[in-house]
């Protein structure tokens, strides 16, 4: 007589995700990613070292050669200062999803009845809040060493609202760089080897007119130079309008090429 075993039932599949539990799926690991910081300080340190000696290096290194004042420099500087450090600490995108997956995080995190998208999205809305920790900073030791904003809160807010909207538009690239490179380390070396040169040949830290008439020519359409303009307009006073549009129309060419791209590679990572 044969006797008949019943299989197993299978897990049932999770159905969609409402938009309601993505956005908290997304805030839970958004903050797993903050809370990080408790377990490695060295992160915190990074997104509070590097601004501070960034800031005093240019400032008194080169601040005397290029401006001959500090304190006219650093009325130059510290907006394409705090745009460098924006575009340099969207890489913690890239390396801590690279991190992520190289360590089975991201996998683990997918397997979990959430939202497809919320570890991808959780990791880019808490990096956007260290950026605003790191904006902060930077407006606070600028003030200390003889920064001032001409412009008032309503000139700080919307240089804040401009940085984080270039910054989103750029997390894009980070995540592609981090879902394709196959190490952390490798996405050090990819990432520094874009960024390095987009930021160094801009006039964030020089005026157009002291540079090689060659080089002008490139500055004057880099899209950090326009973003550095843009928010030395918002703290400082000038023309903004103009520099703000080119730089969100920069922001918004990136994120149409690499959004498709990374949510390609991020699709086939699933």
């Amino acid at each position: 007589m044969t006797t008949l075993t019943a299989a197993a039932p299978r897990p049932a599949v999770p159905g969609r995700v409402g938009p309601a539990a993505a956005l908290r799926h997304t805030m839970t690991l958004a903050w797993r990613s903050l809370v990080q910081i408790k377990h490695n300080p060295m992160e915190l340190l990074d997104l509070s070292v590097q601004p501070v000696m960034f800031l005093l290096l240019f400032t008194y290194v080169f601040g005397g050669a290029i401006s001959g004042s500090t304190t006219d420099y650093l009325q130059f500087s510290l907006p394409g200062l705090i745009v460098q450090n924006m575009l340099f600490a969207t890489l913690t995108t890239a390396i801590g999803l690279s991190t992520d997956i190289t360590k089975g995080v991201f996998d683990r995190l997918r397997s979990l009845p959430i939202a497809r998208s919320a570890p991808l999205a959780g990791r880019i809305v808490a990096d956007t809040l260290k950026q605003v920790w790191a904006f902060a900073l930077f407006l606070g030791l600028g003030a200390v060493l003889g920064f001032r904003v001409h412009m008032g809160v309503t000139g700080v807010l919307g240089a804040l609202l401009l940085l984080v909207a270039f910054a989103l538009a750029m997390s894009w690239l980070s995540v592609l760089i981090g879902l394709t490179a196959s190490e952390p380390e490798k996405v050090q070396i990819i990432a520094f080897s874009v960024m390095m040169p987009l930021t160094f040949t801009s006039n964030a830290f020089v005026p157009t007119d002291t540079l090689p008439e060659w080089l002008q020519r490139w500055v004057e359409v880099n899209p950090v130079t326009h973003l550095a303009d843009a928010v030395r307009g918002l703290l400082s006073g000038g023309p903004v309008a103009g520099n703000a549009t080119v730089s969100l129309l920069w922001g918004l060419g990136i994120a149409l090429v690499f959004a498709p791209l990374s949510l390609r590679a991020f699709r086939l990572r699933a």
